[in-house]
């Protein structure tokens, strides 16, 4: 399982720095999350073992789950002087998040993708301020307009990061978006330029301050077209997973 995952590691690091030269990127300004919700426990400690260190879910419940038994992990791994220690990943909360969710999943994260409300967004707030931090997150933006994806409309967006400028537990890191599932290299590419151009004019603008510098855009299928348009982050799960035995395992859901 470690070879190949250490295969596709490497293949998708490849894509990485190929796509980067066509588009005039240093590949070191890109960072990897890798999409951990269909793997077993004993993938993820894998991939820890290899050394990667941004780990994303896509539902509270998972991400807490496994954070808590990875954490376990290390501190057995840590009293094991033959082991060898290996930091605490990090964890990004890349999916719908609910307001409910909130206060259990805070200490467990260190970014979220998917800030799409002002609701939300004050319930981070809230209970960041209850654990004195500030919790960093990206807006999520629906730039392609499908009504069954979530994220905040484009045009409403400015108005949105305005009021959450407001929030003192808050900082807004960049902006996050998914392109359609469609094969038309000409429909992603429109969907992650139109993320680029608010990205820019937010930071014309002096929008949401100096820690305004990120992009997270592009999955397994379209992470090249999403580095075209300037992306830092990339959510990779796919492209790492195949041909992998990812084991059965039963993970609480919401």
């Amino acid at each position: 399982m470690k070879r190949k995952l250490q295969e596709n590691w490497k293949r998708v690091n490849q894509r990485i720095a190929d796509a980067c030269e066509r588009y005039g990127r240093d590949p070191a300004s890109i960072k990897l999350v890798t999409v951990t919700k269909s793997a077993s426990l004993d993938v993820v400690r894998t991939l820890v073992d290899m050394g990667l260190q941004d780990l994303g879910e896509n539902r509270p419940q998972d991400l807490m789950q496994r954070a808590g038994m990875i954490h376990e992990w290390l501190g057995r791994r840590a009293r094991d002087l033959s082991a060898g220690a290996r930091p605490r990943p990090k964890w990004h909360m890349i999916g719908h998040l609910q307001r409910n969710k909130v206060k259990a999943l805070l200490p467990w994260i260190d970014l979220i993708h998917s800030v799409d409300s002002l609701r939300l967004a004050e319930e981070i707030d809230i209970q960041s301020a209850k654990l004195e931090r500030v919790t960093p997150i990206f807006l999520q933006i629906n730039a392609s307009g499908e009504r069954q994806k979530e994220g905040i409309a484009v045009a409403a967006a400015t108005h949105l990061a305005e009021q959450l400028m407001t929030l003192e537990h808050l900082e807004i890191r960049g902006l996050m978006a998914m392109a359609p599932l469609t094969d038309d290299a000409s429909v992603i590419r429109q969907t992650f330029s139109r993320v680029k151009e608010l990205f820019e004019e937010f930071e014309h603008d002096r929008i949401c301050g100096p820690a305004f510098k990120e992009l997270s855009l592009g999955m397994s299928s379209d992470f090249e077209y999403g580095i075209e348009a300037g992306a830092t982050y990339i959510r990779i799960g796919r492209a790492l997973f195949e041909g992998v035995d990812l084991g059965v395992e039963t993970v609480a859901t919401e």
